[in-house]
């Protein structure tokens, strides 16, 4: 067990005797128990799908929720998990932090999940982390995030910082030439914990951080500012790490002010093929995003998947990296089921290191130790039909080091 882990244990003992001062202390094994009771009962399970169909956020999350929709309508098809058919509780978090963890709580607490899976902020995965840890359930989170956090409780199927950003950072200095970046994003936890990171890979690599500005995680957030501060900067290049809708604007007014991709590339981490209908094709030509899966990935696991997906859900419809790696966690977790011989949250949790599936990204482990998992690094470039062509990638799967423990710039603290 690591550090991190024991740390859990303790902020358990202490939250449990303060409920129990109030008079409110819910007995942790009953938690878990019932979701383990529930599994122990009849022909079904039910799982937790928690994503945002609602808010600034559902043009992003709602593919997600479609996307493990699918896995659990293959999974039951082909027999189940340990001769059980899933059932799908599905919640909206309403690109709210608070309803986020409400929601959670309501699955495991009522509905008696075994497992949840969702999550796209590091906002709403903040928020729902204390509420798995203290009943002790599982969540299966999908994103690319800052890093800097592992948790007992939560499975990381998306990036962490040195599989995304940094590669990105990196390719952009060895095939751009930056001298100097321009930081742009939400006002949240992810893209200020992100900067804060590439500020420090910038100081050691010789590129000046020349403006830093962020919009609300809004629907009514106005970029105005923010790209008349770029355009009057001149950057080399652009980081990236808007979220949600604030994408549609803050492109198309780069376009309105003249600058392209040619003079100024920009690198995005949130964007991918969905987003990219959504932002408009014709304002993101030519611009740059930083991820580990595309559509465009030449597997025969990828293309069953893509054709899959587009057979459910209509002919025009994109895959995309957070829908990869949500798809891809329920497989693991189908697995780690398997693996355990049981749905007691426990017991999943302890069987998952190891664990592993054949992705439409390429092959897939969990770390039993941060319970990331390895992902190769892939520089995607808009092209004009919506989707993204590879035009970097790693040397092979990355391994995950999520407190950045190997990267002799980073001297932050976990």
């Amino acid at each position: 067990m690591s550090i991190v882990f024991l740390r859990k244990k303790v902020r358990l003992a202490a939250g449990a005797a303060a409920v129990v001062a109030a008079g409110l202390l819910v007995s942790a094994c009953g938690s878990s128990g019932g979701s383990s009771s529930a599994a122990g009962s009849g022909d079904t399970v039910k799982i937790g799908l928690l994503n945002s169909l609602t808010g600034t956020m559902a043009i992003s999350e709602v593919t997600v929720s479609n996307s493990l929709k699918m896995a659990v309508k293959e999974i039951n098809a082909s027999g189940g998990v340990m001769g059980k058919k899933l059932e799908i509780v599905q919640e909206d978090g309403a690109s709210d932090p608070t309803v986020f963890a409400d929601k959670a709580r309501k699955l495991i607490k009522q509905d008696k999940v075994a497992a949840v899976f969702g999550g796209w902020t590091s906002s709403s995965r903040k928020a729902m982390l204390p509420v798995f840890e203290e009943l002790d359930n599982i969540l299966f989170y999908p994103v690319q995030y800052e890093g800097l956090e592992s948790s007992h409780n939560i499975f990381y199927t998306g990036a962490t910082t040195n599989q995304q950003i940094v590669p990105g950072l990196e390719w952009l200095k060895a095939n751009k030439n930056i001298k100097t970046l321009y930081l742009v994003g939400s006002d949240y936890v992810f893209p200020r914990t992100a900067n804060s990171e590439i500020k420090a890979w910038a100081a050691a690599n010789d590129v000046k951080i020349i403006g830093e500005d962020y919009v609300p995680l809004s629907s009514d957030a106005d970029p105005t500012t923010m790209v008349n501060k770029v355009k009057s900067a001149k950057p080399d290049a652009v980081f990236n790490t808007l979220n949600g809708d604030a994408n549609v604007k803050f492109f198309t007014q780069l376009k309105a002010a003249g600058i392209t991709a040619d003079t100024t590339p920009v690198v995005s981490v949130s964007i991918g093929e969905e987003e990219v209908a959504g932002v408009g094709v014709s304002n993101l030509v030519g611009q740059y995003t930083a991820w580990n899966y595309y559509q465009s990935v030449d597997s025969a696991a990828n293309k069953k998947f893509v054709a899959a997906f587009k057979a459910e859900y209509g002919d025009s419809k994109h895959t995309s990296d957070p829908m990869e790696a949500a798809y891809t966690s329920m497989y693991l977790y189908k697995a780690a089921v398997e693996k355990a011989g049981s749905f007691d949250p426990e017991k999943v949790i302890a069987a998952a290191g190891g664990v592993s599936f054949d992705a439409p990204e390429g092959k897939v482990t969990i770390n039993g130790e941060n319970h990331h998992i390895a992902k190769t690094f892939l520089m995607g470039k808009v092209n004009a039909q919506g989707g993204i062509d590879v035009v970097g990638s790693s040397n092979g799967p990355i391994e995950p080091d999520p407190y950045l423990k190997k990267a002799t710039w980073w001297k932050g603290t976990s």
